[in-house]
């Protein structure tokens, strides 16, 4: 997958011209090119949502770290999962593992009534106060992997990382014929952005671009020995 970090370190005469050269620069070629999404990934400050000191290398086409091993995905690997969810306004979308709430704003964006499921308190309060203009949005302090049965069905689940697998628990919230995105870590190693619908209760995530994201501790499948 092509970087364009230039992003971060070209002087720009306006404060927005970043967010226009990491849509037409990262997302556009590599297909990311509904127009409603450039429009929300404008819309939305990505700046704000990185750790403290890293404003600058925000845009830089790679994930940023947040502390504890999370991370907010690279705009791409994010820019594909939100092109291919094709939210509809008034979607009902469950974004899990959601950190500091970059990803659930672009949905919000999207017009999506959107629940954002975080584990961590400090990620938890740190979007609970960049989010807090969205009418639509909720923050719950949850496991991932549990999600948040109580406003289910979702339309659509976005989970903001790496898995090997989807819980059942996650399955159960979704509506049947509703999409489930994620980047899924292979048997090889390597990461892929993946997309699923829930048809008579089973999903079956299937890969359509190579993606990279940090693996999530609860989305790691069991460890089996053979003797």
């Amino acid at each position: 997958m092509k970087g364009f970090s230039a992003v971060a370190s070209a002087p720009y005469a306006s404060p927005l011209a970043p967010r226009e050269a990491m849509i037409d620069s990262q997302l556009k070629p590599c297909g990311v090119v509904n127009p409603r999404t450039s429009a929300a990934f404008f819309a939305v400050a990505r700046e704000d949502f990185v750790a403290e000191g890293r404003r600058g290398l925000a845009y830089v086409d790679a994930a940023q770290p947040l502390g504890n091993g999370r991370e907010l995905l690279a705009p791409l690997s994010l820019g594909l999962l939100v092109e291919e969810a094709q939210v509809k306004p008034g979607e009902k979308a469950l974004v899990v593992a959601a950190a500091t709430g970059y990803s659930a704003a672009i949905l919000a964006q999207l017009g999506a009534t959107v629940t954002a499921v975080e584990s961590d308190p400090a990620l938890v309060a740190r979007a609970t106060e960049l989010l807090s203009g969205y009418a639509d949005l909720r923050i719950v302090e949850a496991a991932p992997d549990a999600g948040a049965p109580d406003g289910a069905p979702y339309d659509l689940i976005l989970i903001e990382g790496g898995i090997e697998f989807l819980p059942d628990a996650l399955i159960a919230q979704l509506a049947e014929g509703g999409r489930v995105v994620a980047i899924v870590h292979g048997s090889d190693g390597v990461g892929r952005a993946a997309k699923g619908v829930k048809r008579a209760g089973l999903v079956r995530l299937e890969p359509f671009a190579e993606a990279a994201a940090a693996l999530l501790p609860p989305f790691r499948k069991a460890t089996t020995f053979r003797f």
